[in-house]
């Protein structure tokens, strides 16, 4: 099988922006473009293969009609391992918390979510909420949301472009205004909006809140993970970082100054163009993937070489 383009599905939320649009070219009928699900197989929003023999289907008809290309531990009809987005945050986004496997499994029916950020740009002064300042009892973390004092307990970072966050499932979280990210995350669209400012939907009524749920599921110490630059390794042809490495995926960023060799890889990649263009060729056949677009390169795919000056997160499992 030949590497193709994905086409994503495109959400709109209160406190979506345009640069989706405006920078990246992504479609929509909507005014705001909170985000673009690059990778997706979730019923929530599917997406589109974009270009050679599969064009116009969807990215989850696909694999089950041909799990050999998501990797030798797939079978058609499992659910697809993971969900990569693109978020433009005009505002900011609600305080939230996701819970783990077993906790949403028992109350949903529906797997929790791990994922990681890689801030792509951010404005000046933007910052992002992660875990809180210090630790605080179950009670006490109750209390402050009822006399709205929350906000007064979280971790508020500053944040600049090439930043990282991994966030585990009961890790306290939000977006800040000004920032846009890349996220990799499990193929889960389930969180419990714990603080919202307030706002109201398009039926202007105050959005839900899922307090006793986010009680359950929160920890309430300082997040333990390292965030910030990530370590950078010089390779031939490109610099090598690695984001996230866990259980359900594994996000390596290469800045490519030359090329970059593809070999064989038991699981199937997905590459993100986080700046410049990209060219995925075989050296007869190429596949142009701009900023902000990204495609998917199935398992077993042998000869391919990622060529120009670019800097792409590539997903696996």
């Amino acid at each position: 099988m030949i590497p193709f383009l994905i086409k994503p599905a495109i959400k709109d939320y209160i406190w979506g922006g345009t640069r989706l649009r405006d920078e990246f070219g992504k479609e929509s009928d909507t005014e705001r473009l909170a985000e673009s699900w690059e990778l997706s197989c979730h019923p929530d929003g599917d997406s589109l293969i974009a270009s050679g023999e599969y064009e116009g289907m969807t990215l989850s008809g696909f694999v089950n009609e041909h799990p050999e290309a998501v990797g030798k531990f797939f079978h058609s009809g499992d659910t697809f391992p993971v969900l990569v987005k693109l978020i433009d945050a005009r505002d900011d986004l609600s305080v939230q918390v996701h819970p783990d496997d077993e906790y949403a499994l028992r109350t949903e029916g529906q797997l929790g979510k791990t994922e990681m950020w890689y801030v792509m740009d951010c404005e000046p002064g933007a910052e992002l909420v992660y875990g809180f300042s210090s630790k605080i009892s179950r009670e006490e973390f109750r209390a402050s949301i009822e006399d709205d004092t929350l906000m007064d307990r979280v971790n508020r970072v500053p944040v600049s472009k090439g930043d990282v966050f991994f966030i585990t499932p009961g890790t306290l979280h939000a977006i800040g205004k000004g920032i846009l990210i890349a996220e990799i995350q499990q193929n889960s669209n389930l969180t419990y909006r714990v603080y919202d400012y307030g706002r109201t939907g398009a039926d202007g009524k105050p959005r839900e809140l899922h307090i006793e749920k986010a009680l359950d599921v929160t920890v309430t110490v300082p997040a333990a993970h390292r965030y910030g630059q990530p370590v950078k390794e010089n390779q031939p042809g490109r610099w090598h970082s690695l984001l996230a490495d866990c259980s359900y995926f594994r996000a390596d960023k290469y800045d490519i100054y030359r090329s970059m060799a593809l070999g064989r890889s038991d699981t199937f990649r997905h590459i993100l163009v986080t700046e410049g263009d990209a060219e995925i060729t075989d050296g007869t056949e190429s596949l142009t993937v701009n900023k902000g677009w990204s495609a998917f390169i199935p398992a077993g795919t042998e000869g391919y070489t990622i060529k120009g000056k670019c800097s792409v997160i590539i997903t696996t499992v």
